[in-house]
């Protein structure tokens, strides 16, 4: 037998002891999951350029169409998950300009405006540059002052996946045309004059001043909660069913919406502005005397 000694139990304890994990330095992966989302929704928008110099305008409908509802999750799940940065709010903006100002255009472009020339192009470029401004003017917004409480539900202009919804009611109006058959109708919708006045004038709204709903905070009375819910579950049936119908009545439905957010957006500033102006003193009333000391 060897006479060399037997290491202790507390030394294999020590050369057994499990080593301690590294830790990165780094924003955690939640934080992350909104840019990833966005990183998305700009990935659809460059495929609906694609899908549109293919000539495969439905398929390039339904990127874009993709590209706005993601766009409507990533702001809110950046709030939810306390993951807003500036990083996010400019990225956010740049895949906004190339999903809803670049991709619409370019789309109704290639399916009828380039019929015209250069003159189909004029409107396509201005609806683009208008987008631009759009989003701009919203991120300076964000380092403002402070709007009054009553104006926190309603964006300044049409907000810009709204805006490529309208620009695009030409081509869901034309898709269903030809689906049912209507030519007459599809010749229409695919006019280049039609496809230039919906763009200019969704150009319009874009830049205009108008207060439109956000519907971020938007409560709806009790009982109106099972109505919603039905009408909802219809519009998904509608969208299965018949998806380009349903986003024509959709964009319809929107626009029909306009002067009613715009209704409400006076009258709530009306209410607001009412005990300041009942606080002055009326100058035609006499003032009382002062009692003496």
């Amino acid at each position: 037998m060897s006479d060399a000694p037997r290491p202790s139990p507390i030394g294999r304890l020590q050369r057994y002891r499990p080593r301690r994990r590294p830790r990165y330095k780094g924003p955690s992966f939640n934080r992350m999951v909104p840019n990833l989302m966005t990183l998305i929704g700009l990935c659809a928008g460059l495929t609906a350029i694609r899908f549109a110099m293919e000539g495969r305008f439905g398929s390039a409908a339904v990127a874009i169409t993709v590209a706005g509802a993601i766009d409507g999750l990533d702001g809110r799940l950046a709030r939810l998950l306390k993951a807003t940065s500036r990083f996010g709010a400019e990225f956010d903006s740049l895949s906004d300009f190339l999903c809803f100002g670049v991709a619409p255009a370019l789309t109704l472009y290639i399916w009828s405006l380039q019929r015209a020339g250069g003159y189909g192009y004029m409107p396509c470029l201005m609806f683009a540059v208008c987008m631009a401004l759009r989003l701009a003017r919203f991120n300076a917004a964000l380092e403002g002052a402070p709007r009054p409480a009553y104006a926190y539900n309603f964006f300044t202009g049409v907000p810009a996946p709204a805006g490529a919804g309208i620009a695009l009611f030409p081509l869901f109006l034309g898709l269903e045309a030809k689906s049912l058959g209507w030519e007459w109708l599809v010749a229409t919708a695919q006019h280049p004059l039609f496809c230039a006045a919906t763009l200019v004038g969704t150009a319009l709204l874009l830049v205009s001043t108008l207060p439109i709903w956000s519907f971020k905070n938007f409560k709806v009375p009790a009982e109106y909660v099972l109505p919603l819910l039905l009408g909802t579950g219809l519009f998904a049936a509608l969208l299965v069913a018949d998806p380009w119908g349903a986003m024509a009545a959709l964009v319809l439905l929107y626009v029909c919406m306009l002067p009613f957010s715009i209704r409400s957006f006076h009258r709530l500033q009306r209410e607001a502005e009412a005990p300041a102006e009942d606080d002055e003193p009326d100058p035609a009333e006499p003032i009382p005397p002062r009692p003496p000391a």
